[in-house]
């Protein structure tokens, strides 16, 4: 049985990853939007990107096409690849419709051409946090399926075939955007925020106690809830369903 956590005062923000090889603009972007209560990290390598996106799990991802190592959109194409789902923001100074439909076609979520304004970034860049949160929490479909689960949206319950599972309302908090993105990562921190919204006093770990006993419950239910290290977790069917 996992350790019972100690409480602490917490406060969760958007946290940002900005891919940009121009120092200049580097500095300017983190400078800004840190004073807008965002948390940014940054990176100027393509192939260092990569690896600093599955080690940070930003929120958000504002990504240059004009990179050394690997181009933003080689970077783009191998993080969807990974299972990186991540909302990306393209920020370049390409700014023709191809470009834009290049772009868009190799998994970006929204394209902003330089010169822009930073009003106009932070907006777009907190609407795509909204909306990729909102897609965890708000399935499109009133029926999930994963392995024999079977989550109904209007009623709210989660069946192993035509057996209701009993779970708490954290742990089908939980389970429900992985059956959602069955199949793909989602980060840590991302089901923490779904797990105990608005939360200031809650360790971040104690989403691993909630994880450890749900897996539990999900023994015989034709899915198994894995650990990705440095990326999250991911809901995986077996083979033979």
């Amino acid at each position: 049985m996992p350790p019972i956590f100690l409480v602490y005062a917490r406060v969760l923000a958007v946290k940002l990853l900005i891919v940009e090889d121009d120092l200049a603009m580097q500095t300017a972007l983190q400078r800004a939007l840190s004073s807008r209560a965002i948390t940014v990290a940054v990176c100027g390598d393509g192939l260092q990107a990569l690896t600093a996106w599955k080690q940070l799990q930003p929120d958000v991802v504002l990504l240059d096409l004009t990179l050394p190592s690997l181009d933003g959109l080689a970077v783009l194409s191998q993080a969807r690849q990974l299972g990186l789902l991540t909302p990306v923001l393209i920020l370049t100074a390409r700014s023709t419709v191809g470009d834009r439909v290049i772009g868009l076609n190799a998994g970006a979520d929204d394209y902003l051409a330089k010169p822009f304004d930073l009003d106009e970034l932070e907006a777009r860049l907190r609407a795509l946090h909204r909306r990729n949160l909102t897609t965890l929490t708000e399935p499109s479909s009133e029926i999930i399926q994963a392995g024999q689960l079977r989550y109904n949206k209007q009623s709210g319950a989660i069946y192993c075939n035509d057996t209701v599972i009993d779970l708490t309302p954290r742990e089908l908090a939980l389970l429900v955007p992985l059956m959602r993105k069955v199949g793909h990562a989602v980060s840590k921190e991302q089901l923490f925020k779904l797990v105990f919204p608005n939360a200031t006093e809650v360790q971040y770990e104690a989403i691993e106690v909630v994880v450890y006993r749900l897996r539990k419950k999900l023994t015989d239910t034709g899915v198994n809830l894995m650990t990705l290290r440095g990326l999250g977790y991911l809901l995986k069917e077996d083979a033979h369903v």
